[in-house]
């Protein structure tokens, strides 16, 4: 076979690489088209849906603006058909008509809710007003120059918006002419301020604005946008506006310098507070005198509901990528496999031959390995047997150190059981039988006690095999705290359990709660010496896991004994108070249960158990 150069290797070598850098690449082109179709179609969709809220909002909003314009939009008739108007008109000399009239019109003025109603002759000047007696008093000014008094001086009912001359306070101006035979005498003029609907848009929160048929926005949501114009506007307009005075002297620059804003649902960038932010402008239009009110969303929401679709669609698709190309690799390996086990039945057929040479040898090796695997069954056990004979010795060891606690434990009953039995005796004697009874019923409860704690040790130190079955836990643990009553009482500590009484684990008994006397000694011992020690117990159940987790609040554990913590004869205590085996022969008999135990430092300070164990259904339930 002739041998291979570097150089022709090399290319067969990188291909496959390659291979693997393009397909990465076009999963990320694929990914990056799906992402940005998918941004495209979710925010065209947010768009339309806001575009159709943002229209049942502006509905409203102009129908608040129509109906309080319809409200005061006859007042200025009815004032007319008041014939001391018309008599003040023929005699404006009249001192005494003329204050009459002046309190009449301040008087509607008042009881209508308006900002002013005055009354203009047919020159355009002001007779009477209903701020006649203050010092921005209309009366004896001339307003000949506006809208509203030349067309209602014409004989027609007139409505003008624009900032009040005398006043300097914006309104709307409704006017109404005083007929006569000979046409119109007067005109009488009722000034209608936005403040109600100003405030109502305030409160809203939206962003708003009231523009007139100039595109003019008088009323605003934002200070920055009033007086501003939708577009720049023609010389003739200005020049008509500067001459009704309509806007004052406010110069009235457009509010987008670069284009127009029609309120046909564009989308414009916007100056909003202290930044300039993109916003949906739409409009619908308000009254008759040509107004629109226009409402200002913004897009960031839309924006960011519509890239978080995308991104999610993004990943959808990277994952698939990514299946199908762990398909296509799987099925490469497989395919590599078989070319291999076809080559390696090939070299075997080969080494027939060989085979047949080394007959005897493996013959040999394999009476070796049955002998050596019957040796490793009588090890493994003896070394069942040793680790149960372990247990119980672990068992024993706690008993052992218990024994001064239950010792006291149990004489405390006993000396009372002393003292009321003599005491029972002298009360029958006494005849005072009601308290003799009450002593005998005192010696039950002691006894029953006395019955509980040895029934309890007798159950911890009996040596039984292993029985898996559904075991309380508030249960188990409750038995465990009882065992190390004594203990905890020397430390005077607190042993604080949250365990529902429902749950339950797969589990013997016995050997759970050698497991959790070992896990509570060990953290009661770990707070020896320390000022109001606490042990916590906690448990919850997973699906078909159970975890319970005890708690100290001791030092904590240092590294190299979390390493090492489980292997047997190693131990933290001082010498002479443990062999270290406490927590080896614990992982054993959890690991039994098909459990796991682990250890680990809790936040803050102590040191933290968790044991997790199957989970038993409950009753009227069941464990898939």
């Amino acid at each position: 076979m002739p041998a291979l150069s570097l150089p022709s290797v090399l290319p067969i070598l990188n291909r496959p690489r390659h291979r693997t850098v393009l397909v990465a690449l076009a999963g990320l082109a694929l990914c990056a088209l799906v992402a940005l179709t998918a941004y495209t179609l979710l925010l065209r969709g947010q768009l339309a849906a806001q575009r159709q809220a943002n229209a049942q909002r502006l509905g409203a909003y102009a129908l608040s603006l129509d109906n309080l314009l319809a409200r005061h939009e006859a007042l200025p008739y009815v004032l007319s058909l008041d014939g001391r108007l018309a008599r003040l008109l023929a005699q404006p000399s009249d001192a005494a008509l003329t204050a009459e009239v002046n309190h009449y019109l301040e008087g509607v003025q008042q009881r209508a809710g308006v900002a002013q109603a005055f009354l203009l002759d047919r020159s355009g000047r002001t007779l009477a007003s209903s701020n006649w007696h203050s010092p921005l008093s209309l009366v004896g000014n001339s307003y000949a120059y506006r809208p509203y008094f030349q067309g209602a001086i014409n004989g027609r009912p007139s409505r003008f918006y624009g900032i009040g001359s005398t006043t300097r306070e914006p309104g709307v101006f409704l006017a109404a002419p005083l007929p006569s035979p000979t046409g119109p005498i007067g005109v009488v003029v009722v000034k209608v301020k936005l403040d109600s609907i100003e405030r109502a848009w305030q409160a809203s929160g939206d962003h708003l604005a009231l523009a007139d048929r100039d595109g003019v926005l008088f009323l605003a949501t934002e200070s920055a946008w009033q007086y501003h114009t939708l577009a720049p506007l023609p010389p003739a307009v200005r020049h008509r506006l500067h001459a009704e005075r309509q806007y004052g002297d406010y110069p009235l620059p457009p509010l987008a310098a670069d284009t127009a804003l029609r309120g046909h649902g564009e989308q414009r960038r916007l100056p909003l507070g202290n930044a300039r932010r993109e916003l949906l402008v739409q409009s619908h239009p308000a009254g008759l005198l040509g107004w629109r009110v226009l409402l200002f969303s913004e897009l960031a929401e839309a924006r960011q509901n519509a890239a978080g679709g995308a991104a999610a669609l993004g990943f959808a698709t990277a994952f698939v990528l990514a299946l199908t190309v762990y398909w296509q690799q799987r099925r490469r390996r497989l395919a590599e496999r078989r070319a291999a086990q076809a080559e390696l039945r090939r070299v075997e057929a080969g080494l027939e031959a060989r085979i047949v040479e080394r007959t005897a040898a493996l013959q040999a090796a394999n009476t070796t390995l049955g002998q050596r695997v019957d040796e490793l069954k009588r090890t493994e056990s003896i070394l069942r047997e040793t680790r149960d004979s372990a247990v119980q010795a672990g068992k024993l060891a706690v008993l052992g150190q218990m024994a001064a606690g239950v010792t006291h434990e149990l004489n405390q009953p006993l000396a009372a059981l002393n003292t009321l039995s003599d005491n029972a005796v002298k009360l029958i004697e006494l005849a005072r039988y009601d308290e003799a009874r009450d002593n005998l019923t005192l010696i039950g409860q002691l006894t029953g006690r006395l019955g509980r704690i040895l029934g309890q040790l007798k159950s911890f130190a009996r040596q039984a095999p292993a029985d898996t079955a559904a075991v309380h836990v508030a249960q188990a643990v409750e038995h465990a705290c009882l065992i190390v009553e004594p203990r905890r009482r020397e430390l005077d500590a607190v042993i604080a359990t949250d365990i529902a009484p429902e749950l339950q684990a797969w589990a013997d008994v016995v050997r759970l709660e050698q497991v959790l006397v070992n896990l509570l000694r060990n953290g009661l011992d770990a707070m020896a010496g320390q000022a109001a020690p606490r042990l916590e117990l906690h448990a919850v159940r997973h699906g078909t896991r159970l975890r319970l987790t005890v708690r100290d609040h001791g030092p904590g554990l240092p590294a190299e004994a979390l390493e090492r913590l489980f292997e047997p004869f190693y131990t933290t205590k001082p010498a002479g108070q443990g062999l270290g085996l406490g927590l080896a022969i614990s992982l054993a008999i959890v690991e039994s249960f098909g459990g796991t135990l682990t250890a680990g430092n809790a936040d803050g300070a102590g040191a933290v158990f968790r044991l997790d164990l199957p989970a038993a259904p409950t009753s009227g339930e069941s464990l898939s």
